[in-house]
């Protein structure tokens, strides 16, 4: 069985309908991609929440070790990590009951996406956030 991202009607119902997503692997330096895409939807309005061991703080947010670690409700968890370290966090999500998992483009691991899947979240994996908001709700 082939994991199958969600239609571009569910995705745009998606991202209409979130507002606190966690980052995954945010990295605190400007050039790198998961900090260009947070800054991005951050600006588009979502509460963005740096998930990033041994880092006090990203865009102006503070930032929290692990999923764990994050007081009040998460939205979206947006991974910025490699795709073996995606079952550690299939299990967190699945622990917090977290509703929604995006993995970001270029990251692929079909197990995991399938076993969130089954866990009753909405997952969508190997695209961007940033660009799917831009194409879909602009």
């Amino acid at each position: 069985m082939s994991f199958d991202n969600p239609d571009d009607s569910a995705l745009r119902a998606l991202l209409k309908k979130i507002r606190n997503i966690a980052v995954v692997g945010l990295s605190p330096r400007a050039d790198r991609p998961s900090y260009c895409v947070a800054k991005a939807i951050q600006g588009f309005g979502y509460n963005v929440i740096p998930v990033r061991p041994a880092t006090a703080e990203v865009l102006g947010q503070k930032a929290y070790a692990a999923l764990t670690d994050v007081p009040g409700p998460i939205d979206l968890v947006d991974v910025f990590r490699a795709a073996e370290h995606l079952d550690a966090i299939v299990d967190e999500c699945i622990a917090l009951k977290v509703p929604a998992l995006w993995i970001q483009e270029g990251i692929v691991n079909e197990a995991a996406a399938r076993r969130a899947q089954e866990a009753g979240m909405t997952v969508v994996m190997d695209r961007c956030i940033y660009k799917d908001y831009v194409a879909l709700c602009t």
